[in-house]
């Protein structure tokens, strides 16, 4: 594997660890696609470092789980005004 993608796979990690970001969040960060942040944190980051690739998986699934939530919050902002 190249190592600018082993790199940027590690840089996505600690950034979803640390911030509990999105995988939408990740890519708007890294100015790449949400396509590619979950390829690097869910294909590539498992042979670079299953440890990180646990935690990074932990964080995407609660995030999946509250999704609903995030969206009904939107939707009350944008019709509150």
């Amino acid at each position: 594997m190249n190592d600018y993608i082993e790199q940027r796979a590690l840089a996505l990690a600690q950034y979803i660890i640390s911030s509990g970001a999105t995988v939408r969040n990740a890519a708007e960060v890294f100015k790449i696609s949400k396509s590619t942040v979950h390829k690097d944190v869910t294909e590539r980051l498992e042979k670079i470092d299953s440890a990180v690739c646990e935690q990074v998986k932990a964080i995407l699934d609660k995030n999946k789980a509250e999704r609903h939530i995030r969206g009904g919050f939107a939707t009350r902002m944008k019709y509150k005004g």
